[in-house]
């Protein structure tokens, strides 16, 4: 135990060692990074969570210019900060610290070993796993999350609740989870649609701790109420700092009805550049649609498996929501390690590999076609964002068979390494 603590006490001091130094010999890079669009988008980029903290330190709504988008209890948050262009520091280390907590999270999630080994799931592979110090290592060590705490993106505040979330859900602590849910469903509204599977997972945490079952409905009305209350907690304290309600419409309108077309990595913004206005609320209607189905669905075919239900969203998010950048598929990337006894199952693994790194090093060349050298468009970068979604989307979709494939082995051992074929 206790070289196992000196393990992970190098494993996270290394991690901090190596951001402290990207922040220090590099001084001007924190700020380029911050205006890269695969890392900074309307709804978390840090320049404009300071023109936000500047005007709300000026007494003037941080909403108005139509710039800010995120949320109002950040601006507090920040505000006790050192000014970030005389005392850098302070906030560097505020994301660092964000970071470190976030792979704390990963490990403690790993450390159930619930990927593998749940209450009406065992996997037949449930021994192929790697430690708790690798996966959280495969986070900290990550270009992707690198190059988001490097921009100060404010969306890693979003993952260190999320995996929060999930790893308070795996040891059953329900306040906490509810909590942490509730926080990450303010800064960025999508992930409430964790909830299901978390609730699966809270539900199995506490059977395995209790020797009387609580009852199912009890259960879930009393965390869909306590989620509703902490939610509207947050709105309530954002309402009350800023005097009226008029940052719903800045903040979560902004994700619902898309006015800011600003380029991302995501697929939303080229196809609402292109569309007639006419059809606007309805593609509207249909994407949010797209995107919440889902949940329902993932939940209720893998009910015996949770986790990988809420990991497999974090991934479907990074994809389909209008705002994601690199720091949302950091966060499924790390998630994908815990599901080690899937890998033999998995089929598309180069092809993957190759689709992320391919969009990873031609994405930030094709957009300086388009914007600075003028010799490409609009398409060069979209494009290379499909790439981008489709290396995504083929670990999503590989992930999920190598998991119905996994149930299929248990319930028909005899089937297991055998060709399936559909009929």
């Amino acid at each position: 135990m206790a070289l196992e603590l000196r393990r992970s006490a190098a494993l996270f001091a290394a991690a901090a060692a190596l951001r402290l130094l990207l922040f220090s010999a590099f001084p001007t890079l924190p700020s380029r990074l911050a205006g890269r669009v695969e890392l900074s988008t309307p709804v978390s980029s840090f320049k404009r969570l300071q023109e936000g903290l500047y005007l709300y330190t000026h007494n003037v709504s941080p909403y108005d210019g139509g710039v800010y988008h995120q949320a109002p209890l950040l601006l507090p948050l920040f505000s006790f900060l050192p000014s970030i262009d005389q005392h850098p520091w302070a906030t560097n280390l505020l994301f660092i610290a964000v970071d470190l907590l976030s792979a704390h999270a990963l490990r403690q999630i790993a450390d159930t070993g619930r990927a593998s080994a749940g209450r009406r799931f065992t996997s037949s592979r449930h021994g192929l796993r790697w430690t708790s110090a690798a996966i959280a290592a495969g986070f900290l060590f990550s270009p992707f999350a690198l190059a988001s705490c490097m921009a100060r993106s404010t969306s890693t505040l979003t993952n260190l609740c999320i995996l929060t979330a999930i790893a308070k859900a795996c040891h059953g602590a329900s306040v906490t989870c509810v909590l942490a849910l509730a926080a990450a469903s303010y800064l960025s509204m999508h992930p409430i649609l964790l909830f299901p599977p978390l609730l699966l997972l809270l539900y199995e945490a506490r059977l395995d701790r209790s020797k009387k079952p609580p009852s199912p409905l009890v259960f879930t009305t009393l965390h869909t109420l306590g989620l509703l209350i902490a939610c509207g907690a947050l709105l309530g304290a954002s309402a009350l700092l800023l005097g009226s309600w008029n940052f719903l419409e800045a903040t979560y309108g902004v994700r619902l009805l898309l006015p800011d077309l600003t380029p991302n990595v995501g697929l939303w913004w080229y196809f609402f550049t292109e569309m007639f206005d006419s059809f606007r609320d309805f593609f509207l209607g249909v994407f949010w649609l797209h995107v919440a189905s889902y949940t329902p669905g993932l939940t209720l075919r893998l009910q015996k498996q949770p986790l990988f239900v809420a990991a497999t969203l974090t991934g479907i998010f990074a994809i389909f929501t209008p705002y994601p950048s690199v720091a949302d598929a950091a966060l499924y990337i790390s998630l994908v390690p815990l599901f080690r006894h899937l890998f033999p199952l998995m089929r598309y693994t180069f092809l993957a590999s190759a689709s992320i790194l391919y969009a990873s090093f031609l994405g930030p060349a094709f957009y300086h076609l388009w914007v600075y050298a003028g010799s490409g468009n609009a398409n060069f970068f979209y494009a290379i964002t499909l790439v981008w979604s489709l290396g995504l989307s083929i670990i999503v979709g590989d992930s999920l068979y190598a998991a119905l494939r996994d149930e299929l082995d248990v319930e028909r051992p005899e089937l297991r390494d055998k060709d399936v074929k559909r009929i």
